[in-house]
């Protein structure tokens, strides 16, 4: 494999190295208000999305494919079968077709990536030295990558991309004597190959590319190099589904709860109503820690560079900025925990009282601990002075 790499030296000095930490402050703040409000929004949005599961999975009820029923209008349906259309699907630029929900062309070309890493070196008197390394390599890539952004693009020029990626879509879908909404549509998966052995080549093509398995290859396979091109098909087939939505005629729409969430679930293969409020429950859950990782690690970092100031005036003497560093992170990352808890125990209190309060005395409890730290140390200080 082809690769290579660019080292770049560089020397900050500490006034430059202290402007541009008080800049950071304004950006620390930004992320600090920020991470308040998604904290908040997420526990209101987990707590509304829960409840509303448990509503549906209460009121679901399981119909037959294969017939409407006018007596289920507007109610939360259940129902499985096999979603099929009669449309077929033709990518225009190759010609090639399938009778298919949906149709999807990959492209894929061999492209110059760039990769960095840094290494800094403190000096006395507090300026910094980075070595900055690049390294570059070619690599299979969907999407286009700009050269022109790399640090050394003499020798990693990308050609640009011929041909994109794209996606079409079936307009007309039936579920047995229903309908399947666009929004639906667009959920269906899978990603089965298409022959595409009577492809159209391009003419500017023609003398490099090769038939591979559902689809062409420009290049050798062998040895690529860059600017050669994967071309493959793959498509969406007609398949078994089940979906939880309102019926409305005979298609569906979501489904509006007390909770305020609405309901529309669709799932690949033949499930329960029960296994698929099951998954969608778990889903909840994993965004919402997710969400919650996102703010805590907002505040933290909004912190750091709000202190960061601190630590960098430090470094005029080496390793007492390392240290002050390791302690504002250790302060940030206590009071951001402590933070954290407390907008998520509030949120709690305004929609679930009980638990809330729970998790308000955890915060607390956090608090207090955090308090206790700081005025142990402060009373340490004074002792260690006084002995010696």
């Amino acid at each position: 494999m082809i690769m290579d790499q660019y080292s770049e030296v560089t020397t900050q000095g500490l006034g430059s190295r202290l402007i541009n930490s008080i800049k950071g402050v304004a950006f620390g703040l930004l992320f600090f208000i920020i991470a308040l409000p998604l904290l908040w929004w997420n526990e209101g949005r987990a707590i509304k999305t829960a409840r509303a599961l448990q509503e549906g999975e209460k009121t679901v009820i399981s119909v037959a494919a294969d017939r409407v029923d006018p007596a289920n209008e507007e109610k939360l349906v259940h129902v499985t079968g096999r979603a099929t259309t009669n449309e077929t699907l033709k990518d225009a630029t190759f010609g090639v077709s399938a009778n298919a929900i949906k149709l999807r062309r990959i492209v894929q070309m061999y492209q110059w990536t760039e990769k960095s890493s840094s290494q800094k070196q403190k000096k006395l008197g507090g300026s910094e030295t980075t070595e900055t390394t690049y390294t570059y390599e070619p690599s299979w890539s969907e999407k286009p990558v700009d050269s022109a952004t790399f640090k050394q693009r003499n020798g990693h020029e990308n050609p640009p991309m011929p041909f994109r990626s794209a996606e079409l879509s079936a307009g007309n879908v039936s579920l047995g004597a229903f309908r399947l909404s666009l929004t639906l549509i667009s959920s269906v998966t899978g990603d089965s190959g298409v022959d595409a052995s009577q492809a159209a080549i391009p003419e500017f093509l023609q003398a490099r590319a090769q038939r591979i398995e559902n689809g062409l290859e420009v290049g050798d396979p062998a040895s690529p190099k860059v600017g050669d091109l994967r071309i493959t098909f793959t498509e969406a087939p007609q398949q078994e589904v089940s979906l939880v939505a309102r019926q409305v005629q005979d298609t569906f729409e979501p489904y509006p709860t007390r909770a305020g969430r609405d309901i529309e679930l669709l799932s690949m293969g033949t499930l329960s109503a029960e296994s698929m409020f099951t998954t969608s429950e778990r889903k909840n859950s994993t965004l919402t820690w997710i969400l919650r990782g996102a703010g805590f690690i907002l505040m933290f970092v909004g912190l750091m560079l709000v202190f960061r100031p601190l630590a960098t005036a430090g470094d005029v003497i080496p390793i007492f900025g390392s240290l002050l560093g390791l302690g504002v992170g250790v302060v940030s990352g206590m009071v951001a925990l402590c933070l954290s808890l407390l907008v998520i125990a509030l949120a709690w209190i305004a929609y679930r009282p009980l638990v809330g309060t729970a998790l308000l005395v955890l915060a607390c409890l956090a608090i207090y601990a955090l308090v206790r730290v700081r005025h142990s140390k402060t009373l340490k200080t004074p002792a260690a002075s006084a002995s010696q």
